[in-house]
C-alpha cells in the first residue's frame, strides 16, 4: 500500500513523522535499505513515497524521495 506524504519531523535512527497527502494522517516511517545504502538525505519538508504496513497503518517505510 503506497501513499505520498511530506516529512513533518525528523526523529533519531532514521525515523520520520510523515503527513500523508490523501487523508492528512501522521504516521511513523523509517528509511528503506536502498535509500540508506545510497546515503540519500531526507530533510524536513521533503515529499516522499511511503509503503504502509498492512498490519499497522500507523507505520511505514520510505521508499522514494
Amino acid at each position: 500500500l503506497e501513499m505520498e506524504g511530506v516529512i513533518t519531523q525528523c526523529l533519531s535512527n532514521g525515523l520520520f513523522r510523515v503527513k500523508l497527502k490523501d487523508n492528512g494522517v501522521l504516521i511513523l516511517a523509517h528509511i528503506s535499505g536502498k535509500i540508506r545504502q545510497r546515503y540519500i538525505r531526507i530533510l524536513l519538508g521533503d515529499r516522499v513515497i511511503v509503503e504502509l504496513s498492512p498490519y499497522d497503518l500507523k507505520r511505514g517505510r520510505i521508499t522514494h524521495r
